[in-house]
């Protein structure tokens, strides 16, 4: 903990002292001005060079490279359900069945009659 505080006040130490400067000091005295150097002599045209040679014509470039293969295209949509068919018609009326045989009747028995319906 102690060392801790120590740095933290060096630190704070440190950054404070870069806040003060001083004022320059009195500037030196001007020097002397050189004496001018004599002019060099002209020097002479350097001779042309000869033609250069005409260069080799580069191999030709390798095939380039397949293309990638293309994405897979999106699945499609399911298609709507179709609308339910209309009823169908109702049949037609059965034929009316023939009439039932006449019983026979024995003397001595009741006879019942039973209204057709």
């Amino acid at each position: 903990m102690n060392s801790i505080k120590l740095i933290a006040i060096a630190a704070a130490t440190l950054a404070l002292t870069a806040c003060f400067s001083l004022p320059a000091g009195p500037a030196g005295a001007t020097g002397a001005t050189g004496a001018t150097g004599a002019t060099g002599d002209t020097g002479g045209t350097g001779a042309t060079g000869a033609k250069g040679t005409t260069g080799y014509t580069g191999a030709t470039g390798g095939a380039g490279a397949t293309g990638a293969t293309g994405d897979t295209g999106a699945t499609g949509y399911t298609g709507a359900t179709g609308d339910t068919g209309a009823t169908g018609y109702t049949g037609a009326t059965g034929a009316t069945g023939s009439t039932g045989a006449r019983g026979a009747t024995t003397k001595g028995d009741t006879l019942v009659i039973v209204p057709a319906r």
